[in-house]
């Protein structure tokens, strides 16, 4: 394999045909296994503000993944790739096998994918045990042999992006991940600015983002720490971004892509506790139709985990609702909570 990719600052590859958004604000919802599964989505995206949402990691492992599978999985891709709402929900990819990541993402076009992302992010041990995720910014060949493989066997016209971490115990690699990538024809890269051994701790480091901004031709979009219009205001300062990523700010705040557009529009905002509460009854409605009582309940409680970081009524009730034995019991204990 050719290593020229190597010096970050000569890049030549192939452009293809694809048109994607630049200079405007684009706010993407973040990929979180085990959260932002097509229920999750459908509930966002009813509400509005985001671009595009970005499917859990679907693993590719020993085989290459059917068509049917990425159906099941991602049921948006049925309906042109993009939830009931019509927001585009791109398919995203985790190996380490460039022939088997390149069979699965043809796979996933074929049952009806419009946009394949890799995941080169995740820091979760068992990922990283079996050579996915982030222990593969150690190898930047690697990365490189993974991208080229989708690159040069989907059509031209259906893009390609990667999420990286800063490194994986540092940054020293991160200029040379970055170009192995952006080499391969990847058009957008999404950057959580953090390394696998931060986790999710101390903050994001915006800056370092901002310098692969400046030093590559790729789409960059701007991850970690961005829970407000404010946050996002501060990471464009210093990144120099106009896309940016939000994972675990969506789950405390579903309404956050919103108030992000109505604040840079000059509207006010006026969501309150109260506004969660036909938003929960859907949300249980919908788990319902996909998942048992045991499930549903778990899922619930486990948002409500997340809501307590956005909502203080949620949070100084939250032992009372992990409490509850039943969807409806909890139902009728979040109606009286939120309404206080």
């Amino acid at each position: 394999m050719n290593n020229s990719y190597i010096t970050h600052s000569n890049i030549n590859h192939p452009t293809p045909n694809i048109t994607i958004k630049k200079d405007a604000l684009v706010l993407a919802v973040a990929p979180m296994e085990g959260v932002m599964d097509h229920t999750m989505r459908n509930l966002l995206s009813k509400i509005g503000g985001m671009d595009y949402l970005v499917s859990e990691f679907v693993r590719v492992t020993q085989y290459p993944i059917p068509a049917s599978s990425f159906r099941r999985m991602i049921p948006e891709n049925q309906h042109q790739a993009s939830t009931q709402n019509h927001h585009p929900v791109r398919t995203q990819l985790l190996g380490s096998n460039p022939d088997l990541m390149a069979q699965s993402a043809l796979n996933a076009v074929e049952s009806g994918a419009h946009h394949i992302d890799v995941n080169f992010g995740c820091p979760a041990k068992r990922v990283n045990g079996h050579g996915g995720g982030s222990v593969l910014l150690q190898t930047p060949d690697a990365l490189y042999d993974i991208m080229h493989a989708i690159r040069k066997t989907l059509p031209s016209d259906i893009p390609i992006s990667a999420k990286i971490r800063l490194g994986y115990e540092d940054e020293n690699l991160l200029f040379d991940n970055v170009a192995a990538i952006e080499a391969a024809g990847t058009q957008l890269l999404t950057i959580h600015g953090r390394t696998k051994k931060d986790g999710y701790k101390p903050p994001a480091r915006w800056e370092k983002i901002g310098a692969i901004q400046q030093a590559t031709k790729m789409i960059v979009v701007a991850n970690g720490d961005i829970t407000d219009s404010a946050s996002l205001l501060r990471c464009r300062s210093i990144s120099g971004c106009q896309h940016f990523m939000i994972g675990r700010g969506s789950l405390n705040n579903p309404f956050v892509f919103q108030q992000i557009r109505d604040t840079l529009d000059g509207k006010k905002s006026h969501i309150t506790a109260a506004s969660l509460t036909p938003l929960f009854i859907s949300y249980t409605e919908e788990l319902k139709q996909h998942y048992d009582e045991v499930m549903t309940l778990g899922r619930l409680k486990q948002w409500c985990g997340h809501l307590r970081f956005g909502f203080s009524e949620i949070k100084d009730e939250l032992q009372t609702l992990r409490r509850c034995n039943s969807t409806k019991e909890l139902t009728h204990v979040f109606e009286r909570i939120s309404q206080q």
